[in-house]
């Protein structure tokens, strides 16, 4: 239990370098992470830990595409998740990507709160979605997110919903 933390703080580490720094998380990371994921949990606990990997990695791909498909992330985040689900499997993947939603939305309030042009960006934020239903294509709700919006990385968010599922799973129930 305690190998594949390990594992998942080192990657989360590089990985939050990467992002903070670049604004993208490179294939050959998240490839890495995936595979030493999966090989962890064969090695480990034989074909029932490389199937809850494989699940894992399935869980956690396939929830953030959807975000992807609406553009509220990027492909780099949806790779992430895949890897964080062959490091942890899908449990502890499915409380991670629920908390990391609500840190995004915690910080995206913040940034929203302190930021001097609050109503303006509501506004703008507002008529772009409703031209976006009026027309029925997405096309002002993508420039709307380039030119106007507060974006910031969503790894901020990623790191607090990991430790809040690792805190919630196993440390408040006596585990490791």
């Amino acid at each position: 239990m305690q190998g594949q933390f390990i594992i998942l703080i080192i990657f989360l580490c590089i990985v939050f370098y990467y992002d903070v720094r670049q604004s993208r998380i490179p294939n050959w990371l998240n490839v890495s992470g995936a595979l030493v994921g999966l090989l962890y949990h064969l090695l480990v606990n034989q074909i029932d830990g490389l199937l809850n990997s494989v699940f894992g990695l399935l869980a956690g791909g396939l929830i953030l595409l959807l975000l992807y498909f609406f553009k509220a992330i990027g492909a780099g985040d949806v790779k992430l998740f895949a890897a964080i689900g062959a490091i942890c499997g899908v449990l502890f993947t499915l409380y991670a990507v629920m908390y990391s939603i609500i840190f995004a939305g915690i910080i995206g309030l913040i940034i929203l709160l302190f930021t001097k042009t609050f109503l303006i960006n509501m506004t703008l934020a507002f008529l772009h979605i409703m031209e976006s239903i009026k027309d029925r294509t997405l096309t002002p709700l993508d420039d709307f997110k380039k030119n106007v919006s507060n974006r910031f990385p969503f790894i901020y968010a990623v790191v607090p919903g990991v430790f809040t599922s690792f805190y919630y799973m196993y440390i408040a129930q006596g585990g490791i």
